[in-house]
């Protein structure tokens, strides 16, 4: 990704991704929930039947898992409640963490994105109760929000019974998941008959703050009740959860890649030049390096609210007929205010040291400054203020026959929405400055870059001496509304080779809304003076203390302070002083930008399944089969808010100026479709007792990004008179990825909750996307050098007569093709209607022949040590692909790599015994390829360390505490070196406890 000022100060704005899933965070899981049936009636992945005796706690809750993976068919793993109002964790991600082969993503020290077997967010399915969810969240702070992937860190895990994890495919599974489809399941009355219900309360301890450790509530409760016999069910749940935390980072932006014996501008000196004496260890001529563009120090301080609630009402008039009606809340809340101070850099008077290459990096990087450059140490302030609100209402109908007939109707309507609170848009930045830097370094030998400056006197770093500068005002909007109706059917033979036949149909209609807008001034040289800017609006604070963490935070040469900024009072100064604010939707008092970019999709899915399951005896034991096939149509609709080009103007040289739209814009709407067969089968067996193989084949699709489908068309000024211009689009005849996959495992269980497995996959995955080009006319845009004016000038004139002549034949005798002055230029040549057509090579993204084979191996072992209380889990995956980025080739050499593969490990000891369960946990993933453009970008190696503890004195009374992240493990990212620091953040502990009321 090409760097830029405007791009990296996105950086430095809080850019807060909001999904809210439309989920009951609130619910208590139940002792025993209900197993709710596979998605689309698959009724293979229930738990045991019930013992004598009921296990609770943690053992109970690791009996129930291991059930389920062991009595499922397919590669499915699973995490149970431990019991009333406790899920192992206290966010649901870092519970899923816990599964083989399942890795996360942070966010502000939370689990927020899954990884399933090297597959990131975007290639994995989540469904609540079997049911397709729409998701919505603001995303990147400078483009439209174009993300399917859920964000988990805006799930309470209190409100969750279950959690399925599909690894392989089937065909009653909904599509949309290649790495895996990870099924939710929440409690429902009729599971539990009685009255029962539970009350939690506790108070969260963030030893990130900077002001302070406030302690945040959280407050949880559910209610259940039976009646008429039991035919008749409510279940009411509510949750309440507040967040104050803070995080620090270092941010650094970076050129591409320059290769050494490259001589470009801010491409290190070459022999001959006099800086070249100041560069150490100066990467060779074979060898790629980057330079740092920008480097600077975040402090966020950010509140989350959430509020959640559910409502069930169950019927059972008869007992072959169940009746569900529910209604799902949510809603998300963050208030982000980030104070930042850095150094920008014009690779002039450098001085550098280097490692070896052939991907080098810097040790350190200086640049110098004379005092006429007034050259500025950035201070930005920034605010995000967004809101997710999630509903849904759905109703489901169950009918068990006679004979084994059964049939199951499932319909829902939901919502999701993202969108701003803040008068100002969803991101915004403003930047000040001192001017006046002699000096700065950044020394990246540290885990933390030091950032150092020296000032030219007079230019001290204090907020009599600061100014305003540029600033940028994000506006985005996300709105996901999905339809969804699924009839299920099947037939359980009693004693036949076919054990049972399953078929369904369901229709998906998904409705997606993406909008984006910015207001950006950019006026980096500064506005206002210092004097006019008081200095009130900016709170002197120590930085050594609120970065501390991480080595070199505490450097003596670190910058010495940053500012606590009053943004909302600078953009009200700057706004009465200068207008800044100007072009709005909102009117008088608000920066809200207006939608330039502004998609509509719309997805219809019609996909209906059939499979049948086989019993039949081997090795003296019975063995399963089944077999199956899933049909997906899909019709895409793409319209996108397109701006009308008014014309084009020729003004001479090699440029044709493409004229604005004067505020005419459509809509433009484009078509595609697809369909696909999707086989699966699955076979298991156990040879011998209680020692279980299994295989399994499917096809598996994941559908493209909302950006890369959407439609419109957008033209690039200037075009050329000869080689045309250039423009681009989405595709919405896009095809999805689709993945076909092999599963083997091996499970044996020896003990009533101990076993050992292993198992390999292998994926191969197709319809990569990439980007195609064609060629053609826009908008009726003609080419006024190639126009019957221009050739009568140059026929009356000669090829070789100034443009200046030209423009005076033309304004004499073609006074319609004649433009005036404008922009500093001296006239151009408008392109008439009876012109040539401008021809334009459009790029879009398309299905590239690139095919990427994934692999892996994954070890799991789950032992109670007998009767003692103690167990312990330790699992290890390794994944493998074929498709590797290769950092010491320029990123003019096309590349390709699947991002986020990387090996992952669990170790769990806990105990549970005479009501004491205590746990500590530790997760570790490895270092992986978060992404590449121009160049990559690596997350590195990360291990945390949780812990749990909770006692019950009194039935039904029990206080607990949790611990995440308690030896503070820090997080890093870098690009092609170790050195080429992109992100630096020191981790810190958060801690909780309360009480427990269940009856």
């Amino acid at each position: 990704m090409r760097f830029n000022r405007n791009r990296a100060l996105c950086g430095l704005t809080v850019g807060v991704s909001l999904i809210a899933l439309a989920s009951p965070q609130a619910a208590i899981a139940q002792t025993q929930p209900e197993p709710a049936p596979a998605p689309a009636g698959d009724t293979t992945a229930a738990n045991p039947p019930p013992q004598d005796i009921v296990i609770t706690g943690i053992r109970g809750s690791l009996k129930r898992s291991m059930d389920i993976k062991r009595n499922a068919q397919g590669v499915v793993d699973a995490i149970s409640a431990e019991e009333i109002g406790k899920f192992p964790d206290t966010n649901l991600a870092e519970s899923l963490q816990r599964i083989t082969g399942v890795s996360i993503d942070r966010s502000n020290g939370e689990g927020s994105k899954v990884t399933v077997r090297g597959f990131g967010p975007e290639f994995n399915l989540v469904l609540l109760n079997g049911r397709q969810m729409p998701a919505s969240g603001l995303g990147d702070c400078c483009s439209a929000p174009a993300s399917r992937s859920f964000d988990f860190a805006n799930l309470a895990s209190e409100g969750i019974a279950a959690v399925e994890v599909y690894k392989s495919g089937r065909a009653s599974l909904p599509t949309g998941g290649i790495g895996s489809a990870i099924n939710i399941i929440t409690p429902k009355p009729l599971s539990r008959p009685g009255f029962h219900g539970s009350i939690a309360a506790k108070g969260v301890y963030d030893t990130s703050r900077f002001d302070g450790h406030p302690i945040t509530p959280e407050v949880s409760g559910i209610i259940s009740d039976t009646f008429a016999d039991n035919r008749i069910g409510i279940l009411v749940t509510g949750a309440y959860q507040k967040r104050k935390a803070s995080v620090a980072q270092f941010t650094g932006g970076w050129r591409e890649g320059y290769l050494g014996s490259e001589n470009n501008w801010e491409s290190l000196a070459q022999p001959g030049d006099p800086r070249y004496a100041n560069i150490t260890n100066r990467p060779d001529a074979t060898d790629v390096y980057q330079v740092p563009q920008n480097g600077g120090y975040d402090f966020t301080n950010f509140t989350r609210e959430r509020i959640n609630g559910q409502a069930v009402l169950q019927a059972r008039p008869t007992d072959s007929l169940t009746a569900t009606v529910d209604y799902t809340f949510s809603q998300n809340t963050i208030d982000a205010r980030t104070n930042s101070i850095g150094v920008w850099f014009n690779g002039n008077d450098t001085t550098s040291s280097w490692t070896d290459g052939p991907a080098a990096g810097p040790l350190f990087y200086t640049e110098r400054f004379t005092s006429g450059e007034a050259k500025d140490l950035a201070i930005t302030g920034a605010v995000a203020k967004n809101r997710s609100i999630n509903k849904s209402i759905g109703g489901n109908l169950s009918w068990k026959g006679p004979s084994g007939l059964r049939a199951e109707l499932d319909a829902h309507h939901s919502t999701a929405v993202s969108k701003p609170t803040s008068p100002y848009g969803s991101n915004i930045a403003v930047g000040t400055a001192v001017y006046g830097v002699r000096s700065q370094t950044i020394d990246f030998s540290q885990d933390m870059p030091v950032i150092s400056a020296t000032m030219y006197p007079g230019s001290e770093i204090t907020p009599a001496n600061i100014r305003p500068a540029g600033n940028a005002f994000r506006n985005a909007y996300m709105k996901d509304r999905i339809n969804e109706v699924a009839f299920k059917g099947g037939f359980d033979f009693d004693a036949s080779f076919i054990k049972s036949l399953d078929f369904g149909a369901t229709y998906t209609d998904n409705k997606v809304r993406s909008a984006y807008g910015f207001i950006q001034n950019d006026t980096w040289g500064g506005t206002l003076s210092a004097a006019a800017t008081p200095d009130s609006l900016f709170i002197p604070r120590s930085l050594r203390p609120d970065l501390a963490g991480m080595s070199g935070s505490q450097s003596s040469t670190i910058l010495p302070q940053y500012f606590q900024i009053d943004t909302t009072g600078l953009i009200n100064l700057l706004n009465s002083s200068l207008g800044i604010c100007s072009a709005t939707t909102g009117g008088a008092g608000t920066c809200l930008a207006k939608y330039s970019v502004d998609r509509r999709i719309r997805e219809k899915t019609v996909s209906p399944y059939v499979q049948t399951t086989h019993v039949f005896d081997l090795f003296n034991n019975p063995a399963h089969l089944r077999l199956g096939i899933r049909y997906e149509r899909t019709k895409v609709s793409s319209t996108a808010l397109t701006d009308i080009p008014s014309g084009t103007r020729y003004t001479g040289g090699n440029e044709i100026g493409i004229l604005p739209s004067n505020g005419q814009s459509q809509f433009l709407t484009s078509r595609g479709k697809y369909h696909f067969w999707l086989p699966a089968a699955d076979f298991d067996v156990e040879p011998i007792h209680n020692f279980k193989l299994r295989a399994a084949y499917s096809h598996t699709i994941t559908r493209a990004d909302y950006a890369s489908l959407a439609g419109g068309l957008t033209v690039n000024s200037p075009a050329r008179p000869d080689g045309g211009g250039t423009g681009g689009s989405g595709n919405p005849n896009l095809r999805p990825y689709l993945s076909k996959n092999i599963d083997l495992s091996a499970e044996w269980y020896y003990g009533p909750s101990s076993y050992v497995s292993v198992g390999y996959f292998r994926k191969r995955v197709s319809n990569f996307i990439g980007n195609i080009t064609s060629q053609g006319p826009a908008f009726g845009l003609t080419n006024p050098a190639r126009g019957a004016a221009y050739q009568a000038a140059v026929t009356a004139l000669g090829a070789n007569a100034p443009f200046s002549s030209i423009l005076a034949y033309i304004r004499t005798n073609y006074p319609n093709a004649y433009s005036a002055p404008a922009g500093g230029d001296n006239g151009g040549i408008l392109g008439l209607p009876t012109d040539p057509a401008l021809q334009f090579t459009f790029t879009q993204p398309g299905n590239s022949d690139r095919v990427a084979h994934l692999n892996g191996w994954e070890f799991a072992v789950q032992h109670n040590f007998w009767n003692t209380g103690f167990g312990a889990i330790l699992n290890y995956t390794i994944v493998n692909s074929d498709s590797k980025y290769n950092n010491s080739l320029r990123y003019t050499v096309t590349q390709f790599a699947v991002p986020g593969v990387s090996d992952s490990a669990n170790a769990v000891l806990y105990y549970d015994k005479n009501g004491l369960q205590a746990r500590v946990a530790y997760n570790w993933r490895q270092g992986f390829l978060a992404s590449y453009g121009f160049d990559p970008s690596y997350t590195e190696s990360y291990g945390q360390v949780d812990a749990s503890a909770s006692y019950e004195f009194r039935k039904g009374v029990t206080i607990f505490a949790d611990g995440i992240n308690i030896l503070n493990a820090d997080r890093r990212g870098h690009m092609r070196n170790d050195h080429t620091v992109t992100f630096a953040q020191p981790g810190y502990a958060r801690y909780s406890g309360g009480v427990r009321f269940t009856w």
